[in-house]
């Protein structure tokens, strides 16, 4: 289990007799415009599988029944938590995850259903996937743009406990939207933990597919998503540039207009819960802090009192 740094090269990795799969991409259904078979196709040429993972939402998976073709398509989906992290879930059949979606998913979507589940913690979430038929990796864990949608950010900022991670079967180590120095804290980061890797682009538009792979000896999809469960994997790829970047964030930008003040009311939303985990969590460093000084100066006086009745 290794990730590497560099551009995939489809036709070597082919060749090889391993199996590559963008473990990361979104479709029109949630905040892209790229259209699910498009991609497919794409993926067929480019020789790759892909796993679509829209946010909160499954539409284009299920407009893939009726749709031939030749690359493996893993039916998942990227969860947006109402507590920031985003997760990705990666299911062995899609009636599986249909079933999981209508029941916990449907009704906790808001207007925006990209965007935050309503009441849907990291915690919760995970609990939900106890006994599923799934692969769960945390999306960017790092998190992106100062926020707490990556798993790891909260960790280090005291909202989540460690042994979340170790509830996972793995980080998303490389994600071509990251920087390179996110991506590596989270590579560290899942080694501390003894965890499993996945790579994907988090792509949002057509050209990007494929630009980072997981990639395994497997022949299909449900010993692929067992090598991912069982460290047998390795990932490939590349962050996207600055202007590559800017080009996606625009494209999904887009997206977001069509539900602007449902949206930004979800994210302000989010910001003040954050502000007001902060807040807390630095309320109760100050109180541990007082009642340590409390307690030291009991003891001095303690003493004191010893050494006069001496």
């Amino acid at each position: 289990m290794e990730a590497r740094f560099e551009r995939p090269d489809w036709e070597a990795i082919r060749e090889s007799g391993r199996m590559a799969v963008d473990m990361h991409f979104h479709t029109s259904c949630s905040d892209s415009f790229t259209d699910v078979r498009s991609a497919v196709r794409l993926a067929s040429e480019r020789g790759v599988g892909v796993a679509i993972t829209d946010h909160n939402l499954i539409e284009s998976l299920v407009r893939l029944k009726d749709f031939d073709h030749d690359v493996p398509v893993i039916p998942g989906m990227e969860v947006s938590t109402s507590d920031g992290p985003h997760v990705l879930v990666y299911f062995y059949e899609l009636r599986d995850l249909e079933r999981f979606w209508y029941r916990e998913i449907r009704p906790r979507l808001q207007e925006c259903p990209w965007l935050a589940l309503r009441d849907c913690p990291t915690e919760e979430l995970l609990d939900m996937l106890e006994g599923e038929s799934c692969v769960v990796s945390a999306a960017h864990p790092m998190g992106y743009f100062m926020t707490n949608k990556g798993v790891e950010v909260c960790i280090r900022k005291g909202y989540l406990d460690q042994d979340v991670a170790r509830r996972l079967d793995a980080y998303e180590v490389i994600c071509s939207g990251m920087t390179h120095g996110s991506n590596m804290e989270s590579l560290d980061s899942a080694l501390s933990y003894g965890i499993g890797f996945t790579g994907g682009t988090d792509g949002h538009t057509l050209h990007e597919l494929g630009n980072v792979v997981t990639t395994s000896h497997a022949s299909d999809i449900g010993s692929f998503l067992d090598d991912v469960a069982a460290h047998r994997v390795d990932v490939i790829g590349l962050e996207k540039t600055v202007p590559k970047k800017v080009h996606m964030a625009s494209a999904s930008l887009g997206k977001f207009m069509m539900h602007s003040p449902s949206a930004l009311w979800v994210q302000t939303n989010q910001a003040v819960k954050s502000a007001d985990r902060g807040a807390r969590k630095a309320a109760g460093m100050m109180r541990e802090k007082t009642t340590g000084l409390v307690e030291t100066a009991s003891d001095i006086e303690t003493r004191l009192r010893e050494i006069g009745k001496r």
